[in-house]
């Protein structure tokens, strides 16, 4: 239990006790000296992923940190959670006794029940000559002390209870009809006899503290979670960073002193309506004790009373979800003046560590190939040596521009022939010829002609209408027309086959390694990368359940990286994450081949999130109805046009031309205006024949509204090697960690 949270409000400090104001006091001297930085936007959905970027950009460098100290508390801070705030009845309840009072520095009543119904109710005003406060009817000696004191005129709503009792069920205690267990006009304090074994709970969801509940102006409950730092931040952690999908404790650990430090910094922001923070987020998800998780537990311990500062104060400290790769300025979002803590920086490791965890390496030289028309011979190669070929280690232009010979296609199609259960086909002298070629591997793949069987003449005629083709010997001309049909032969630049010389080898590799992978005849394997560990590959579940699988790379492996279309070989290679893989494994189990295409989220921290990239589209109709009030009067949508990008690339300025008008939405209103997950995008059209726009396409990063910490960042940066206060001086420029208690 949370020191200054004890079980009793016996032992508690009450709610106005001169050491509360002092805290408070102190509290709110700091608040007000922190930079003013706007409250921030709804992000999205909460539980499940984190919401609200990170080292440096090209053009900003960070501020040295500042030496003016933090002025200590004096103790833990007690928070005001508002959880409700226009509720017509709401119930209170523990599994062990249920106490109450209306005086927070009052000894608490036990209510012999564990549950309770609270509702407004609207009553004459109390006489303060005749009539006692119907609350005193709880405890006879203090209702005796009370009417002796000073009359106080009370009017307006009154509260009542709805009582359930194992023998008359759900009673209403009502004035008229039954003197009501509780009908008090002061707010109503409930907690547990036993908190840790029994919390109370607010409709059957549990919370640590106490829950006050009080009539508002509106006719309405307000019902308000009085809680201790520590523990709010313990049922705050779990619902913006989820332990079960970012489950990095250092990253939780920032994200506990991110929530901790924001606390602090926006205390009273509500105190008009009676509380300090809304449990959404408005302010920060807050789950109270139902939602709490042993490993974040463990992150608020390990960071207790540790907040973030900048010149000595706690900051603002704002946050999103998925920055995209790049955080923004928080006056381009926000507005108002410059916030030194809160710019924009890229959501990476310093450059020469960033791949450094998930780098692959390998003994085998690479190729020594320059020629365009052998840029796939190595991959080519590759495959074959990894499936028994006997091939050199390595390659040259000169060597594979040179002929083939009848010796070297003989042993090339007899392990072909081995791969496809055929056996050993004849083959001629004419074998490195392309006729001779073509129906030789048709004999190893399938033990006869495919296109002698399948290809009528006039077929034949039809895929042999290049220039050369009458040189094509008879015999072999069906099997040529087949192997040209499915891919595996092809012509020169010039439209010509040659037939009557021979292949050079990178034509017959190309054509052997073409047909078996065409004809799944090599034992390639697929697999989606998570990010690369200790040399070795980590593969995701093709069904996206189960544990993640951990292959070894043979020290001498074949590796292979597309770079756009085409595959190169490398010495060394980064596995990041989210990467299609193909790969073999050699007898031992281990992966002697592998190809790597990068995968759409890119490389920055980041990447984990599935928001790290999206699309949407959206008609002209469908944009108009979306700016509604951001933008009026333009007639028909015609375009959207980027007139401003921030720091990061986020749109800070776009307008938007209509028939009748034109418009501008700017700064952190063009997110919510389109209602996008972000405003890190650009826009592509689709035009109808006269030119006009049918639709938007939105191609963006990220979700959140792009300012502070990275919350998917933070993970990825944790895994990277980070601790938590290296990860939150990335987020926030020129900051310390600091000890507030």
């Amino acid at each position: 239990m949370a020191r200054g949270l004890p079980s009793t409000f016996a032992d508690e400090t009450p709610m106005h006790s001169p050491e509360r104001l002092k805290i408070f006091a102190a509290l709110l001297t700091l608040a007000l000296l922190i930079s003013s930085a706007p409250l921030r936007a709804q992000d999205g959905p909460q539980h499940t992923r984190p919401r609200r970027a990170t080292p440096h950009t090209a053009e900003e460098t960070p501020a040295p940190e500042p030496r003016a100290e933090l002025e200590r508390l004096p103790g833990e801070p007690v928070l005001r959670i508002g959880l409700a705030v226009n509720a017509r009845s709401v119930n209170v309840s523990t599994t062990g006794r249920l106490l109450a009072t209306t005086e927070p520095d009052a000894a608490p009543t036990p209510l012999d029940i564990a549950r309770v119904r609270v509702e407004p109710r609207t009553l004459p005003p109390v006489n303060p000559q005749t009539e006692a406060d119907p609350l005193e009817a709880i405890d006879s000696q203090a209702a005796a002390a009370k009417t002796q004191q000073p009359p106080t005129p009370k009017t307006g709503i009154q509260l009542t209870a709805r009582v359930t009792t194992p023998s008359r069920g759900e009673v209403l205690y009502a004035p008229g009809s039954a003197k009501p267990l509780l009908d008090a006009r002061a707010p109503v304090l409930f907690a547990s006899d036993e908190e840790e074994q029994h919390p109370v709970r607010l409709n059957e969801k549990a919370y640590r503290g106490r829950i006050e509940v009080f009539a508002n102006t509106r006719g309405t409950l307000t019902v308000v979670n009085v809680v201790g730092l520590e523990d709010y931040v313990r049922g705050v952690v779990p619902n913006e960073l989820s332990p079960g999908g970012w489950p990095e404790i250092e990253a939780l650990k920032a994200q506990a002193v991110a929530a901790r430090t924001y606390a602090v910094s926006n205390l009273g922001r509500y105190r008009t309506e009676g509380f300090d923070l809304t449990p959404d987020t408005r302010s920060q998800v807050y789950g109270g004790r139902s939602t709490e998780h042993p490993l974040t537990d463990r992150a608020v311990g390990e960071t207790r009373g540790r907040v973030a500062t900048y010149n000595g104060r706690p900051i603002n400290a704002l946050y999103t979800s998925t920055c995209g790769g790049r955080t923004e300025n928080a006056e381009n979002i926000f507005g108002g003046e410059s916030v030194p803590y809160l710019r924009g920086r890229e959501c990476a490791l310093e450059a020469s560590a960033h791949f450094a965890p998930y780098q692959l390496r390998t003994s085998r030289p690479s190729s020594d190939i320059k020629r365009a028309e052998h840029a796939s011979s190595a991959r080519d190669a590759a495959l074959l040596t990894t499936h028994g070929f006997a091939i050199p280690s390595r390659l040259t232009d000169e060597w594979l521009a040179a002929p083939v010979t009848a010796d070297e296609v003989r042993s090339f199609l007899g392990s072909a022939s081995a791969l496809a259960h055929q056996p050993l086909p004849f083959m001629g002298e004419d074998v490195s010829r392309p006729g001779g070629f073509a129906s030789a591997l048709a004999a190893a793949l399938d033990g006869e002609s495919r296109g002698a069987a399948l290809l009528s003449t006039p077929d034949i005629e039809y895929l042999l209408s290049f220039r050369d083709a009458d040189e094509v010997p008879l015999k072999n001309r069906a099997d040529v027309a087949a192997m040209l049909r499915e891919g595996h032969l092809s012509l020169f630049p010039d439209a010509t086959l040659r037939p009557r010389l021979p292949l050079a080898r990178a034509r017959a590799l190309r054509s052997i390694s073409h047909a078996l992978e065409a004809r799944e005849l090599f034992r390639l394997q697929k697999a989606t990368a998570r990010p690369a560990a200790n040399g070795s590959l980590v593969l995701r579940p093709s069904n996206g359940k189960g544990p993640d699988r951990t292959l070894a790379v043979a020290p001498d492996a074949f590796l292979f990286r597309a770079f756009g279309e085409e595959l190169y070989q490398q010495r060394e290679l980064s596995v990041v994450g989210g990467e299609q893989l193909t790969f073999h494994a050699d007898a031992s189990g281990r992966a002697d081949y592998v190809e790597v295409w990068p995968g759409p989220a890119g490389a920055s921290a980041d990447r984990f999130s599935v928001y790290a990239s999206w699309a949407e589209t959206l008609t002209p109709s469908g944009v108009l109805s979306r700016l509604g009030r951001s933008a009026p009067n333009v007639g028909t949508i015609q375009d959207l046009r980027v007139r401003r990008r921030g720091v990061s690339g986020r749109v800070l300025d776009l307008e938007v031309v209509g028939s009748t008008g034109t418009a501008h939405v700017r700064g952190g209103r063009v997110r919510s205006a389109l209602g996008l997950r972000e405003q890190l995008f650009v826009i592509d059209r689709e035009y109808d024949e006269a030119g006009r726009v049918v639709r938007f396409t939105f191609a963006g990063r990220g979700w959140g509204h792009g300012v502070g910490m990275c919350q998917v960042g933070a993970y990825g940066l944790a895994r990277g090697g980070l601790t938590y206060d290296k990860i939150l001086k990335s987020f926030y420029t020129g900051i310390s960690v600091s000890k507030l208690y």
